[in-house]
């Protein structure tokens, strides 16, 4: 009896580890419900890809985490502070502790790159210019970029510089969390295969929290901690990859066992 408590002692530090607590999220485009008590948990230092079919909302969970889109209902705690309903400062503050890098890369066309990675010092930090160009010229060679490339403007980049220039502004202000919406969307494999590598890579050498939105099997089978599958509007199952081989259900089954799941596994 005296091993009882046990099991709930080592529940606890688990649950403060999440960096990301969604509860009952709900969310609506009109007549359409996309997502219906929806809750997650993001734990601090993991990789966690976001899985789902057509519909289901992947994107748009990323966005409302990231204040994009405001639900209908629930909340959404990052840091332990509920960012739904704290004031306009602090959700700045917040804001500045995380990067997003969407899905076309988002990055100005009129702006050089290193301008690009400088814009958010700019908006939240006061720096003199030289230091924001030696910390832009940082950022171009940590997502290993050519350091001519900072001087170039978007579209004389290749698919895979754009995103990696786009990664490099998500990491402007050295966040703790980074949100990647199918950052290996439009790469052939060698370049998907280099910037999940990337992604690992400094996941590792920061101590990053990453929330990726994916839906290359070899993305979630090279760099992901655990999967969050969305179905029938809500995370439907959470776990390894190991797990997700064991879950009963039509589309997860289909996912992870088809021909592209073979394929991804080399058999």
């Amino acid at each position: 009896m005296d091993g009882a408590p046990a099991p709930a002692a080592q529940a606890v530090p688990a649950e403060r580890d999440a960096i990301i607590r969604v509860r009952g999220l709900v969310n609506r485009f009109g007549t359409q419900t996309v997502h219906d008590g929806l809750d997650l948990d993001v734990m601090r230092g993991e990789v966690l890809g976001i899985v789902g079919g057509s519909g289901t909302g992947k994107s748009v969970l990323l966005r409302t985490i990231t204040g994009l889109n405001r639900p209908a209902e629930g909340s959404i705690e990052v840091f332990g502070q509920d960012v739904l309903r704290v004031s306009a400062e602090e959700r700045t503050e917040i804001e500045k502790r995380w990067g997003v890098l969407f899905q076309d890369g988002a990055l100005f066309s009129s702006l050089t790159v290193a301008q690009n990675i400088m814009a958010p010092m700019r908006e939240h930090l006061k720096l003199p210019q030289r230091l924001m160009d030696a910390l832009a010229a940082m950022k171009v060679t940590l997502v290993g970029l050519p350091s001519f490339a900072g001087a170039k403007f978007p579209s004389e980049l290749s698919g895979g510089m754009r995103k990696r220039a786009g990664l490099a502004r998500a990491l402007s202000l050295e966040p703790e969390i980074v949100f990647l919406d199918e950052p290996t969307a439009g790469l052939d494999p060698i370049g998907a295969a280099a910037f999940d590598e990337l992604i690992r890579q400094l996941q590792q050498s920061l101590g990053l929290t990453v929330f990726m939105v994916t839906h290359d099997l070899d993305s979630l089978h090279a760099i992901c901690d655990r999967i969050a599958v969305l179905a029938e509007k809500k995370v439907l199952v959470t776990g390894t990859m190991a797990d997700m081989m064991e879950v009963d259900h039509p589309w997860v089954r289909e996912y992870f066992h088809g021909p592209r799941a073979r394929a991804a596994q080399g058999g």
